[in-house]
């Protein structure tokens, strides 16, 4: 079972999350191709060779997904817009996509569900891409633009608007290692991303401030960093990672300046007066969205900076392989209260569990578990004085896992990726019972 409903401050909000390219299916409404529709048509790219060309159709079938949060009793849904539907070139609107994402909202409205709404959810117009994607300084002004377009159709709605989704993968784990679109690794590249996805959150926040947006934030992802063995060595390259993952996008957002250690690296390759940016991303935050998943060991590896042999440690783990570790939620929402970000309010805005099921597919037990443990996380932190608002459940659906394609399942929800099913799982079931919504749910509702 989960915690009760009443364990939780009156006005806490529970809701679950998805993102436009995983669900809806780029090939529909007009959309343009965005650089993961490249990245996923490039062998080896992505696990099963598959794409977000259909993925859940969520583009069709939105308003069963919708009843499914209602049914559950969710206060919230945390969604995306695509801006390669939205602006298929990358800078003219698209009516089609405008006006699905207006159906949208207000059919969460019509649910009585709130909506959170995150601008950037990874899905780069192709046609940005072919002129440097994030390594361009003008994305920033790009992404000004889109977050214009979107809110002047939607924002007189919305309970709140995230910049940007987890810049560290836009950044980091896409032109270092790699493993996300674009694909590179290319410390320059990097560099200059995690800059300017940045400074496209300050001009994204400047601008929507201009036209009178409220509740603005951003949303960025911690992963615990521990040395493999008690060796310095050790200690060393897990203090690097936290500082590349951990530290460089929130010290900036809070006007503390980039970290030491990943300056060390990182600083020959930012773009040229730099420096001179680091007010603007300062500007203030009406909240921070908070992603936690796991842990990561760190070891020393000769050659390059950041010399980091990255490994996982021995307790249980997710589909993902990613270790299980509640207490590190506690630990993160309690550091960013006393090191970073004070009274600000904060949301767990994405918690979540890959499980793969035999036999029953709505038999996912272990993920109820794993819900709880983390919902007593966010009870530790709010008892010891943390500002929490609300947790989101990543993710509403089964849906397309980026390069892992559509083999790992996080959602709430089973989707036959056949006939696009929908069957509510038991961890769906444990959210209404504890949220109090709907007695009887849909089942194979497609």
């Amino acid at each position: 079972m989960l915690p009760s409903r009443t364990d939780f401050p009156e006005d806490f909000i529970f809701g679950a999350a998805t993102a436009a390219y995983q669900i809806e299916g780029s090939r529909f409404g007009g959309a343009g191709p965005s650089h993961w529709d490249s990245f996923a048509a490039t062998p080896g790219n992505i696990s099963d060779s598959s794409s977000g060309a259909f993925a859940c159709d969520h583009f069709h079938l939105w308003e069963g997904d919708l009843d499914l949060m209602r049914d559950a009793g969710f206060d919230a849904y945390r969604f995306s817009t695509s801006w390669a539907r939205v602006m298929p070139d990358g800078r003219n609107p698209n009516p089609q996509g405008l006006d699905f994402y207006d159906r949208l909202v207000d059919g969460m409205l019509k649910r009585g569900l709130k909506p959170f709404l995150t601008l950037y959810h990874w899905d780069l117009p192709a046609a940005l891409a072919d002129r440097g994607g994030w390594r361009n300084r003008d994305s920033a002004l790009w992404f000004a633009d889109y977050a214009r377009v979107v809110h002047a159709r939607l924002g007189d709605r919305l309970t709140s608007t995230a910049t940007l989704n987890e810049p560290w993968c836009i950044a980091w784990l896409s032109h270092f290692l790699g493993h996300h679109a674009p694909g590179l690794r290319d410390i320059r590249a990097t560099a200059r991303a995690m800059h300017h996805v940045l400074l496209a959150h300050a001009q994204g926040i400047a601008t929507l401030r201009a036209e009178g947006a409220k509740n603005l934030g951003i949303v960025l992802n911690f992963e615990t960093a521990h040395p493999a063995d008690d060796s310095q060595q050790s200690q060393l390259a897990a203090q690097r990672q936290d500082a590349i993952y951990n530290q460089w996008f929130i010290r900036a957002l809070m006007g503390q300046g980039y970290p030491p250690a990943a300056l060390e690296g990182l600083e020959p390759h930012l773009p040229q007066g730099w420096q001179d940016d680091m007010q603007a991303i300062a500007a203030p935050l009406d909240w921070l969205g908070v992603n936690y998943y796991t842990r990561t060991l760190h070891a020393h590896a000769p050659g390059l900076w950041p010399n980091d042999q990255a490994s996982h440690g021995p307790l249980p783990k997710t589909q993902m392989g990613w270790e299980i570790r509640p207490e590190g939620l506690s630990e993160f929402l309690l550091r960013l209260s006393r090191d970073h970000i004070g009274d600000l309010p904060v949301h767990v805005t994405e918690n979540g569990m890959a499980l793969a099921t035999s036999g029953d597919i709505t038999d996912d037990r272990p993920r109820i578990a794993f819900i709880r443990d983390h919902l007593l996380a966010c009870q530790n932190a709010l008892a010891r004085g943390v500002n929490l608002h609300g947790y989101f459940y990543w993710s509403l659906l089964d849906n397309y896992e980026w390069a892992h394609g559509y083999g790992p399942r996080f959602g709430l929800v089973h989707v036959d990726y056949d006939t696009l099913a929908r069957s509510p799982k038991a961890s769906w079931h444990a959210f209404r019972a504890m949220l109090g919504g709907q007695v009887t749910a849909p089942r194979g509702c497609a």
